[in-house]
């Protein structure tokens, strides 16, 4: 049967293909499975099958160093030259496609994850405010990781010496520096105080997660599919950490009562301002009132004050007319008599005493009117509590602006004259009508029939 006539060497036809349910790297073997004298020698003519979701890697020695092919799933046909450049120039130098050839195959899973645990030692950390307390820590999780460049794989780990639990050990390890370095950096680097770490767990694990992914990438040629850290641990028997418990207990209080004091004063000063603004603003209004009311008067005597106007006028020209006596025309010096003046000072005194007199018709006629007018409505006037002290009295405008300026409202205590007590302003009836608001217009009338149906 020749050399490669048993099974057991290799000689027979073989289907390569890897059956493992659970594996990142596997090596073929050729027969059994079992290790051969020749368990490199593949016959030309074998069926290759590779799955979705994985590789066959064949690995040839040559002079020139180690060759390889590289065959994606899926695939599951004969072994053809076509497919294989390395073994293509193997079979046609040597064996001239008849004879079995030296070729290392393996199986990479592209498809499966590789899930493992972790838990690290007690390692220090401090608290960078209380760098005198050393606080025992530990921590556990998972991650999961796939190789998903199988090229950058291979050239970073020889696959004839792969072996999946020690690989496994070599990621942990690297898992669990990266994990205590962050951890214990935290405080510093990140300002997360070491008491609360495990509150801010997910925030540490996204740190710690950003340099494994690295490292996985850059030292093992593998992607990081997820990273959970599940549990930060204290050793709570520890001094150091009694210790910083205590004296952080105290600070904790300490900034409590200062954010307490804070907060009233600050609702004091708020208050403050409240009424301070309040106040301005019904000095503004009572100011505007006390204006409005003297505008008011003035226009009630308003003839009393253009006689009054008019008087200091004729004044000061019957004054000018009697100087206009004593002129001196004639050019013979001052002094004398002087007739032109005195005529002209008949001719205008006449004229204003017919003025004087329609004035003080004008004046009496217009009292008399005022006397026979009616007397004016007396206008409701209420007092109005602000801050608990007692403002007003505001006339109808005058509330109806404070209601428009939001300090004026329903829930606002109010007192006018007659009244028992003192009521809330949306109780009173007159008060009504200045906190109705009308927010939408009434609906438009629909427009009329032309007459006639004319268009």
């Amino acid at each position: 049967m020749g050399l490669f006539g048993k099974k057991n060497e290799g000689g027979w036809m073989d289907v390569i293909r890897c059956d493992e349910p659970d594996y990142l790297v596997w090596k073929w073997r050729p027969g059994d499975g079992a290790p051969t004298n020749k368990e490199n020698s593949i016959r030309w003519g074998s069926s290759l099958r590779v799955k979705d979701g994985e590789a066959a890697v064949f690995i040839y020695k040559q002079e020139s160093g180690p060759a390889q092919d590289f065959i994606e799933g899926p695939y599951d046909e004969t072994l053809k030259t076509a497919n294989f450049p390395v073994l293509a120039s193997i079979m046609g130098l040597a064996f001239d496609g008849k004879s079995p050839f030296q070729a290392e195959v393996y199986f990479i899973n592209l498809a499966g994850i590789i899930r493992r645990p972790f838990r690290s030692p007690w390692f220090s950390a401090f608290d960078p405010r209380f760098n005198d307390f050393m606080v025992p820590v530990a921590a556990e999780g998972s991650y999961a990781f796939r190789i998903k460049d199988y090229k950058s794989f291979i050239k970073l780990h020889r696959l004839i010496e792969f072996d999946l639990e020690r690989f496994s050990l070599q990621v942990r390890d690297a898992v669990v520096k990266y994990v205590k370095a962050v951890i214990a950096n935290a405080p510093a680097d990140a300002g997360i105080p070491v008491l609360q770490l495990e509150r801010r767990i997910l925030e540490v694990g996204d740190l710690v997660e950003q340099r494994v992914r690295r490292a996985f990438e850059q030292d093992f040629g593998v992607e990081l599919v997820r990273f959970d850290l599940s549990t930060i641990a204290f050793d709570t028997d520890a001094p150091g950490y009694k210790e910083l418990r205590a004296v952080t207990a105290d600070l904790h209080k300490v900034t409590l009562e200062q954010q307490t004091v804070s907060n009233v004063q600050n609702i004091q000063d708020m208050q403050a301002i409240n009424a301070q603004n309040m106040a301005e603003s019904m000095r503004i209004q009572r100011d505007r009132a006390e204006r409005f009311a003297a505008l008011q008067t003035e226009q009630q005597f308003i003839g009393a004050h253009q006689i009054n106007q008019q008087t200091k006028v004729l004044e000061a020209a019957a004054n000018n007319l009697g100087e206009m006596g004593q002129m001196n025309t004639s050019g013979g010096g001052p002094g004398g008599f002087n007739p032109i003046g005195v005529m002209t000072g008949l001719a205008v005194g006449g004229m204003m005493g017919s003025q004087m007199a329609s004035m003080m018709g004008a004046a009496g006629q217009g009292m008399q009117n005022g006397m026979n007018m009616p007397p004016p409505i007396p206008q409701l006037a209420f007092f109005v509590a602000v801050n608990g002290q007692n403002t007003g009295p505001f006339n109808m405008q005058q509330l109806q602006g404070l209601a428009l300026q939001g300090q004026l409202l329903p829930t606002s205590y109010v007192w006018r004259q007659g009244m028992p007590n003192w009521e809330l302003a949306g109780s009173v009836a007159d008060l009504l009508g200045l906190f109705a608001q009308q927010t939408q217009p009434p609906p438009v009338p629909p427009m009329p029939p032309t007459p006639g149906g004319a268009l």
